[in-house]
């Protein structure tokens, strides 16, 4: 299993255009105010619920930006329930539907109708999946160490390829900044002490500082970040970012 694992980032690697395809435009779709929605089915679809969840927490953003539209074991062969589930797509959201075969109904059903931008992910070549998006990524994993069990190789390089788009849109929209997670909300002890280190660290300031200006902050370490480098208030710098990005305004 190991050495499967270990081939999987040179298989992702030829789908990086794609990759990058789908950040950029999913990343437009949401500075203009839409939402990102995952569909999937089984462990495709436990993978993208975990990565929607993650995000709110991660980057500070609604717990409703992304979404996933999920369903497990008989459902996965309704096609009129993938359909309904993508109702919930606006024209100006994205939409991911992540499948190993790109054959489950449920998912090609959804991503089919769903308005907006369509990026299929997929770990075969030519699928259903594939031919219902606008932008494929495709990557082909191959035979698992136990057949057809798509949790093993298939699974590793979709959370792979979610890592990568998720952390890719919030990126250009501003909430990582010099690879620190800048929107992270700080809801336990070991975040708040996350928040303020990074604090700490971007601002140059002691660490009893940026606890101070955290307070002040309500929490929120970008929000902290403007009002040291740019000596204003917490309203102030709540203001500025409503209206550029982070890095827009500290460098």
């Amino acid at each position: 299993m190991n050495e499967a694992d270990a081939s999987l980032a040179g298989l992702v690697r030829p789908a990086l255009p794609r990759i990058a395809e789908a950040v950029e435009a999913i990343a437009e779709r949401l500075a203009a105010g839409g939402r990102l929605h995952y569909f999937g089915a089984g462990t495709s679809g436990a993978l993208a619920a975990l990565d929607a969840m993650e995000c709110a927490p991660t980057f500070g953003v609604a717990p409703d930006l992304v979404v996933a539209h999920t369903c497990m074991g008989s459902a996965e062969d309704d096609a009129d329930a993938g359909r309904a589930a993508a109702a919930a797509v606006g024209h100006g959201d994205g939409a991911v539907g992540v499948s190993a075969g790109g054959e489950t109904p449920f998912t090609v059903a959804a991503l089919g109708a769903a308005a907006g931008l369509r990026v299929a992910l997929v770990c075969a070549a030519g699928s259903r999946l594939a031919v219902a998006a606008q932008i494929a990524i495709e990557i082909p994993t191959g035979a698992e160490v136990v057949a057809g069990s798509t949790r093993l190789k298939a699974g590793t390089a979709q959370k792979m390829v979610l890592n990568m788009l998720s952390t890719g849109v919030f990126a250009r929209l501003g909430y990582v900044y010099r690879g620190r997670m800048v929107g992270v909300v700080p809801e336990n002890a070991k975040l708040r002490a996350r928040a303020a280190g990074i604090v700490e660290e971007l601002a140059g300031v002691s660490h009893a500082e940026a606890e101070a200006a955290l307070a002040t902050a309500g929490g929120e370490a970008r929000v902290a970040l403007v009002m040291l480098h740019l000596r204003v208030g917490a309203q102030e710098a709540r203001r500025l970012l409503a209206g550029g990005r982070l890095s827009d305004l500290l460098e």
